[in-house]
C-alpha cells in the first residue's frame, strides 16, 4: 500500500509480541533462573554429602535420604495411580449426551473448555496429589525402619498377650497405612464425583435418576473402600487402647485399658467392625443390585451403632458400674499401668528401705568418725563457680567458660572442670577473616578439686590449660576446635594461619585434624557459597591449598547429625582420655507405644533450676513411655570424630536401630578403659525417673489410687524461681553398702508439705557392679526438707551478721549446693557459702552451713560446721529469744529528743528482726530499710547529746564520750 502520509515511515513493528532478541533474552534468563535453582538445590545436598562423608558416617546420609526417596516414589506414585485411575474411569462411564438438559447445558461450556487439555489436567492433578503423598510420607522414614527392622521385646502385654514390639513398631506403620488409604480413596470419591457430575453422571435439578448405574456402580465400590477401611480402623482400635492416653484421677498421663474399656470400649470396637465389614459388603453389591438401598440403610445403621455402642453404653457402664466403686474396679488395670511403667522406665527394680531420718547415735566423736567417711562433700559448686575460672583462667577476652561447669573424675577424686572455648563476641576486631579463618579455637582444660578451697575461697585449681606446667590432666591436645559454645564456622589449614595460644606468648597455628571439609574443589566452595551465603568463598585469597571447612561443631549438633534416631541428653561433659579431650554425650532410644505405660513430656521433666539453652534434653518425641540410655557417643573436641558405643546390651530398640543403620554404633567391649572411667549415669534419665517415681513407687493399686505416699521433687531452695532442685553428683555411702560410691542424688518431699519424704540415689560409677542401681531411702519421722533447712539458715542471727558485713562490704551472698548425705540413722545437709561482690569480682567461698538432726550452724569451714553440728553445747542458729524479764532495757536519757530518737532505733531494730524472721524467708529489702532507719535514728540521738553537752566538756574530751555512747546505743 502506498505511504498516504500522516504517520512516521519505516518498518512495521508487531504489537503485544516481543522481539525475537527479548524472547531470546527471556528464554535464557529463565534457563538461569532454573538452572541457579537447581544448583541451589544441588547445594543442600552435596554439602550434607560432604559432611558426612567426612565424619565417617556416610552410610547415615545413604540410608535416611534412599529410605525418603524410596517412600515419597511409592507412596506418592499410589496415590497419582488411585486418584488418576478413578478420574479416567469416571471419565470412560460418562454417559451419551443425546438429551441436554438445562443443567447440562450450563455444564457444557466447562466441558468444552477443558476438552483440549483434559489429558495435561489429568496429569497435573494427579502430579499434585502425588507430591503432596509422597512429602507426606517420606517424613514416615523412622516409622518404616522400625517396622521392617523391628526385633522383639520379649515381653507382651497383659491384655492382649502380644509382643510389645508389635505396638511399639508394627502399630504405628499399620495407622500410617490406614491414614493414607483413607486420604487416597477420599481424593478419589472427590475426584470422581466432580468427574461424574461434570460429565452427566451424577445430575442434581434433573428430572428422573440422579446417577447412571455406571456411576452409583463406581462411586459405591469406593464407599465401600471407605467403609471396609473403616473396619480396619475398628480392628486396629482394639490393639490402641493398650496405648491410649486418658485423663484418671491415680495419675496424669495414664496410658492403657480401664474398666470401661476392657468391659465396654472393647467389645464395642469388635461389634462395630462387624456391622462395618457387612455395610462394606453391601455397598460391593450395588455393583449387581445398581441401587443405594441397602447400603444407605446400611451406613446409617453403622453411624447410629457408632453413637450408641461405641458412645452411649461406655457412658453408662462409666457412670453407674464403675464410678460407685472406682477403687476396687479399677484396681487391676492400675497394677497393670503400675508393672508396665516401672519396667518401661528401667525403675522396677529400685530398692526402697525404709529409714528413720533421725540419728540416734548420741557420741559427737562417733558421728564426727562417721561423717568423715560417709562422703566427700564438694565445696566447690560448679553452678556457682564459673565466673571464678572466668576471670582468673580466662586470660583472653576472646575465651569463655559455660555458666554452669561440669564434674567429672580424675584419680578417684571429684573434680570440676570447664574447657576454655572460644567466644566470637570477644574478637577485638570483627570482621569475615578474623570471625572465620583467625580465631577458630579455644585453648585448654583447666580443672579444679571439687573438695576444697584455698584459704581465701578460691577454686584449687589442678589444672591451669596449659601443658607446660604440669597438672592432674597430664599432656594432651589443648586446643578445642569443637564445644558447646562453638556455633559458627571456621575455615582452617590454608594460607591463613590461626591465632593460637601458648605460655610464652601468642603464636599461630593450622589446623592439621583429620576432620572438616576440603575447600580444593571449585565446585566445594561454590556449594558452601550458596550454603551459608556467603560469595567470599568463591574468590577469597584467604581460601587455597589444604583449605577445610569446620561445622556442626556442638557435640550434641554432631551426634544428633549421625544419628538422628537417637534423643540427646542436655548436658555434654569433656574428659581428658588418652591425650585427648572428649566430649562424652549420652543418647537415648525412646518409644511411645509401650503398652500401659504412663506417658512423660521429656522437656518438662527434664527441667530444672540450672537448665538453660545449652542444658535443655532434645527430643524427638516430646512425649514417651520407654526409654533407655543405650548409647554412650564421644566427640574429640580437636578434630570432632563422633563415636557411638552401645551401652545397653539388651534394649531392643537400639537392636533395631542397628539393624537399620549397620556397622554405626560399636560394641560395648570397644569401650577404651581409660574411657570407661569416666562415663557416669546420665541426669536427664535420672530426672525422668525421679519424676515417676514421685507416684510410682508405690505399688500397691489401692494406695497409689488413694494418692496417700504420693511425693514431689522439690523446688531448689537457693533460687526463687520455683524450679526443681537439680541432682547433685557425689561420692558418698548409702546405708548397708561398703564404701563410697560415685552416685547421682536427690531428695523427694512429700506431695504439698516441705519436711522430707524420702531421699534417692543411683550408682553412677560405670565401672561399679551395681551401676544403675537406683536406691531409696523412705523417711519415717519427721525429718527438715531442704526448703525448711535453707529458712533456718536464712533467718538465722550469724547469717544475717554475714550479709550485713556483706553488704557493707558492697557484696552479695550465694548459697551453693545443698548436699544430703544419709548419716547414722540421719541425714546431714551440707551448704556452701559464697560472697561476691558487686563491683564484678568472682565469688569466693567464705562459710559452710551443716545442718543435722534439726540442728543447723554456719561456720568458716567444713571442719568447723562439722565440729560444731555434732558437738553437744554448739549454738544452733536460729534466732535466740531472750529469757523472760532477762531483755536488756533500751538505754535512756532525760533529752526529749534524745528519747525519742532512741524509741524510732528500738522501733527501726524490732522491725529488721521481723524482716530476718519472714515465713518465707528473710525480706531483704526490708532488712535494708530497717537498718538505714535504725542508722539515722541513732545519729540523731547521738547529735542531740553531744550537743547538750556543748560548753560542759572540752571538744577533745567529747569525742570519745560520743563515740562510747553511740557504741553503748
Amino acid at each position: 500500500m502506498p505511504d498516504r502520509g500522516g504517520g512516521p515511515t519505516g518498518p512495521r513493528i508487531r504489537v503485544g509480541r516481543p522481539s525475537r532478541r527479548v524472547r531470546t533474552l527471556l528464554m535464557t534468563l529463565g534457563v538461569l533462573a532454573a538452572l541457579a535453582m537447581l544448583f541451589v538445590m544441588f547445594a543442600g545436598f552435596w554439602t550434607d554429602w560432604l559432611w558426612y562423608r567426612s565424619v565417617g558416617y556416610s552410610s547415615v546420609f545413604t540410608k535416611t535420604l534412599t529410605t525418603k526417596i524410596g517412600l515419597f516414589a511409592v507412596f506418592g506414585l499410589l496415590m497419582a495411580a488411585a486418584v488418576g485411575f478413578n478420574i479416567w474411569l469416571a471419565h470412560r462411564l460418562r454417559p451419551p449426551l443425546s438429551a441436554m438438559s438445562l443443567e447440562q447445558q450450563s455444564l457444557d461450556r466447562y466441558r468444552m473448555a477443558i476438552a483440549p487439555y483434559k489429558v495435561w489436567l489429568l496429569v497435573a492433578v494427579t502430579a499434585l496429589v502425588g507430591l503432596i503423598a509422597g512429602a507426606s510420607a517420606s517424613s514416615q522414614w523412622r516409622t518404616w525402619l522400625l517396622y521392617v527392622n523391628g526385633v522383639k521385646f520379649g515381653e507382651k502385654d497383659p491384655q492382649f498377650h502380644k509382643d510389645v514390639s508389635f505396638f511399639a513398631f508394627d502399630l504405628p506403620w499399620y495407622r500410617f497405612l490406614l491414614s493414607f488409604g483413607f486420604a487416597a480413596t477420599v481424593l478419589s470419591l472427590i475426584a470422581a464425583v466432580l468427574v461424574h457430575y461434570l460429565y452427566g453422571g451424577l445430575r442434581i435439578t434433573s428430572p428422573g435418576a440422579r446417577a447412571t448405574g455406571a456411576a452409583t456402580s463406581h462411586l459405591s465400590v469406593l464407599m465401600g473402600v471407605f467403609v471396609a477401611l473403616k473396619a480396619v480402623a475398628y480392628w486396629l482400635d482394639r490393639y490402641g487402647l493398650a496405648v491410649k492416653s486418658s485423663d484418671f484421677k491415680a495419675t496424669d498421663n495414664w496410658v492403657g485399658l480401664r474398666n470401661v474399656d476392657a468391659n465396654a470400649y472393647l467389645p464395642a470396637k469388635t461389634i462395630l467392625f462387624c456391622i462395618a465389614v457387612i455395610c462394606a459388603l453391601l455397598f460391593f453389591a450395588t455393583l449387581w443390585r445398581r441401587t443405594w438401598q441397602l447400603p444407605v440403610i446400611g451406613f446409617g445403621l453403622m453411624v447410629l451403632s457408632a453413637v450408641l455402642i461405641g458412645g452411649l453404653y461406655p457412658a453408662i457402664v462409666q457412670k453407674f458400674q464403675v464410678q460407685p466403686n472406682e477403687q476396687a474396679k479399677e484396681a487391676p488395670y492400675i497394677k497393670k499401668n503400675i508393672e508396665a511403667t516401672r519396667k518401661a522406665y528401667g525403675i522396677d527394680a529400685a530398692e526402697i528401705t525404709d529409714y528413720k531420718g533421725r540419728g540416734t547415735t548420741k557420741d559427737p566423736a562417733k558421728l564426727r568418725d562417721a561423717a568423715t567417711s560417709a562422703a566427700n562433700y564438694r565445696l566447690l559448686d560448679p553452678n556457682i563457680v564459673s565466673p571464678t575460672f572466668q576471670q582468673v583462667e580466662q586470660k583472653k577476652k576472646y575465651y569463655q567458660f559455660p555458666a554452669t561447669l561440669d564434674v567429672d573424675r580424675y584419680n578417684g577424686r571429684d573434680t570440676v572442670v570447664g574447657l576454655r572455648e572460644l567466644n566470637i563476641e570477644g574478637i577485638p576486631k570483627r570482621n569475615w577473616i578474623n570471625d572465620h579463618f583467625t580465631y577458630t579455637h579455644g585453648y585448654g582444660a583447666i580443672s579444679a578439686e571439687g573438695t576444697s578451697t584455698t584459704d581465701n575461697g578460691a577454686p584449687k585449681f589442678t589444672s591451669r590449660g596449659l601443658p607446660a606446667r604440669g597438672d592432674v590432666l597430664g599432656d594432651h591436645q589443648q586446643r578445642i576446635y569443637y564445644g558447646e559454645k562453638t556455633d559458627q564456622y571456621s575455615i582452617v589449614g590454608g594460607p591463613q594461619k590461626e591465632l593460637d595460644y601458648e605460655a610464652t606468648g601468642e603464636k599461630t597455628t593450622s589446623f592439621k585434624g583429620k576432620g572438616g571439609v576440603s575447600l580444593d574443589n571449585p565446585i566445594n566452595r561454590a556449594a558452601y557459597a550458596v550454603a551459608f551465603s556467603e560469595p567470599q568463598f568463591l574468590y577469597s585469597g584467604a581460601i587455597g591449598k589444604g583449605s577445610k571447612i569446620l561445622y556442626n561443631r556442638t557435640p550434641k549438633e554432631r551426634v544428633e547429625a549421625v544419628a538422628p534416631w537417637l534423643t540427646i541428653d542436655g548436658d555434654a561433659y569433656p574428659s581428658v582420655v588418652n591425650g585427648r579431650i572428649q566430649w562424652i554425650v549420652d543418647a537415648y532410644t525412646t518409644s511411645n507405644g509401650y503398652p500401659y505405660a504412663s506417658r512423660t513430656a521429656l522437656g518438662d521433666t527434664t527441667e530444672d533450676s540450672l537448665t538453660d539453652g545449652q542444658r535443655e534434653v532434645v527430643a524427638q518425641e516430646n512425649k514417651v513411655n520407654y526409654i533407655r540410655n543405650s548409647v554412650k557417643a564421644t566427640v574429640d573436641a580437636y578434630d570432632g570424630t563422633v563415636k557411638l558405643y552401645e551401652w545397653d546390651t539388651k534394649d531392643p530398640v537400639l537392636k533395631t536401630w542397628k539393624k537399620a543403620f549397620p556397622g554405626t554404633v560399636k560394641s560395648k567391649d570397644e569401650i577404651p578403659d581409660e574411657l570407661m572411667e569416666h562415663f557416669r549415669y546420665p541426669q536427664d534419665l535420672f530426672k525422668v525417673q525421679r519424676e515417676l517415681l514421685t507416684r510410682y513407687h508405690v505399688t500397691d493399686a489401692k494406695q497409689f489410687y488413694s494418692g496417700s505416699d504420693a511425693w514431689q521433687v522439690p523446688d531448689d531452695p537457693t533460687t526463687k524461681n520455683g524450679i526443681a532442685v537439680p541432682p547433685y553428683y557425689l561420692n558418698m555411702k548409702m546405708p548397708g553398702a561398703e564404701g563410697q560410691r560415685f552416685s547421682l542424688t536427690t531428695t523427694f518431699t512429700p506431695n504439698g508439705r516441705p519436711n522430707l519424704g524420702a531421699f534417692m540415689a543411683v550408682d553412677a560409677d560405670a565401672n561399679s557392679k551395681d551401676y544403675g542401681t537406683i536406691r531409696l531411702l523412705r523417711v519415717t519421722s519427721e525429718v527438715d526438707g531442704p526448703q525448711q533447712v535453707q529458712n533456718k539458715l536464712n533467718s538465722s542471727n550469724d547469717v544475717a551478721t554475714f550479709v550485713r558485713d556483706l553488704k557493707g562490704a558492697d557484696s552479695d551472698i550465694q548459697y551453693g549446693n545443698l548436699l544430703t548425705v544419709p548419716l547414722e540413722g540421719g541425714l546431714l545437709y551440707i551448704e556452701p557459702v559464697y560472697a561476691q561482690g558487686r563491683n564484678g569480682q568472682y565469688p569466693l567461698m567464705k562459710r559452710v552451713a551443716a545442718s543435722y538432726n534439726g540442728k543447723t550452724v554456719f561456720e568458716a569451714s567444713l571442719d568447723k560446721a562439722l565440729a560444731a553440728v555434732f558437738s553437744e553445747d554448739g549454738a544452733t542458729l536460729p534466732p535466740k529469744e531472750e529469757p523472760p524479764g532477762e531483755k536488756p532495757e533500751p538505754p535512756t536519757s532525760k533529752d526529749p529528743t534524745v528519747q525519742e530518737a532512741l524509741k524510732d532505733a528500738q522501733e527501726a531494730f524490732d522491725a529488721g528482726q521481723k524482716a530476718l524472721q519472714g515465713e518465707d524467708g528473710p525480706d531483704w529489702g526490708a532488712y535494708d530499710k530497717a537498718q538505714d532507719d535504725l542508722k539515722k535514728a541513732l545519729q540523731r540521738a547521738a547529735d542531740a547529746e553531744q550537743k547538750a553537752s556543748e560548753g560542759k566538756q572540752d571538744q577533745q574530751d567529747q569525742k570519745p564520750d560520743d563515740k562510747a555512747r553511740r557504741e553503748n546505743t
